[in-house]
């Protein structure tokens, strides 16, 4: 039997016998892929915990803070009526805090209804910012309005409840920050959110009060809205204060009451409503990119209803 030795040679490799084998080509190299850039998520719902079934139904913060953990966002915007049923300081340590309270470090909360119930909403504010009284993650106690920049948009978080801070006409405290902020932080893409929905098909209907401030937002051209109050989502055609449809300047408004409290009934349609579900809870998903939204209505595990889609900044 012929023994073959392999040599070492120039080039390749020669065998003992039969010559030169052909060369080793090295593998071509690659370009190191560019990494798409990560822009922020953001993760809302409004009408959330509670200790107590509600007609047989317990409520369901725990399946929805699931699905924020789900989100992975980078803030989460609670749209207000956090705690049922008066926002005390105790109900926050013991309900909130053991579900959405896991996300309490990316919070930037709104009040809603329910938290004035204690009076001043003493146990939102002492929760979110701490029992001192400086100004924290939820704003001034005497405002509940504030604003911050994420990426490339800013996002405008306002106090609804116009009663507990002097109003929300025109001339009003808020009214006049709120339009000093649009010029002062003017950016392509805006974001607003606050309790009391302007537009809505629930049983508590269309929320005139805030008209003054979707005016300012509109002239300063904001993009979304986000809402609470009824228990429900529905997703509207960007519009006018007046509601009316204006695909080119109008502000898309979701209302996501879907938290965990409980559901209620649509009562009315409202014109411009796109999409709408009365029978899920869940949190709205938005990827902030930097002249374009992506929405994403994310049901709790074992519902299916479910909204998707891309919007473009004005």
């Amino acid at each position: 039997m012929r023994a073959w030795v392999g040599l070492a040679a120039a080039g390749g490799l020669i065998a003992a016998c039969g010559g030169p084998t052909a060369p080793i080509t090295p593998p071509p190299t690659l370009p190191t892929p560019t990494p798409e850039p990560s822009y922020p998520v953001v993760a809302a719902a409004g009408d959330i915990a509670c200790g107590v079934p509600l007609g047989g139904n317990s409520c369901r913060q725990a399946d929805t803070a699931l699905r924020v953990i789900d989100s992975a966002p980078d803030v989460v915007l609670p749209l207000g009526d956090l705690q049922y049923e008066s926002g005390v300081y105790a109900d926050f340590i013991n309900v909130y805090d053991a579900t959405w309270g896991r996300f309490r470090e990316k919070t930037r909360p709104v009040p809603g209804n329910h938290e004035y119930l204690t009076p001043n909403a003493q146990g939102y504010f002492d929760y979110f910012d701490g029992l001192s009284a400086a100004s924290g993650a939820a704003g001034d106690r005497d405002k509940g309005y504030y604003s911050f920049d994420l990426g490339d948009w800013h996002i405008i978080a306002l106090n609804s409840n116009c009663g507990q801070v002097r109003g929300c006409e025109r001339g009003s405290p808020q009214e006049l920050w709120l339009r000093a902020d649009l010029v002062t932080h003017h950016r392509p893409c805006t974001l607003a959110y606050w309790h009391h929905a302007r537009f809505s098909s629930g049983p508590n209907g269309n929320h005139l009060q805030v008209e003054p401030l979707w005016m300012d937002l509109y002239d300063g051209g904001v993009d979304v809205v986000l809402n609470g109050h009824d228990h429900d989502y529905e997703r509207f055609a960007p519009q006018t204060p007046q509601g009316l449809a204006d695909e080119a300047r109008g502000m898309r408004e979701f209302v996501v009451g879907t938290g965990g409290r409980n559901l209620t009934r649509f009562v009315s349609e409202q014109p411009n409503s796109e999409a709408r579900s009365d029978a899920t809870f869940g949190i709205l998903r938005l990827r902030l990119r930097p002249d374009t939204y992506e929405w994403e209505f994310v049901p709790i595990a074992g519902q299916t209803f479910a909204d998707r889609g891309l919007g473009v900044c004005h």
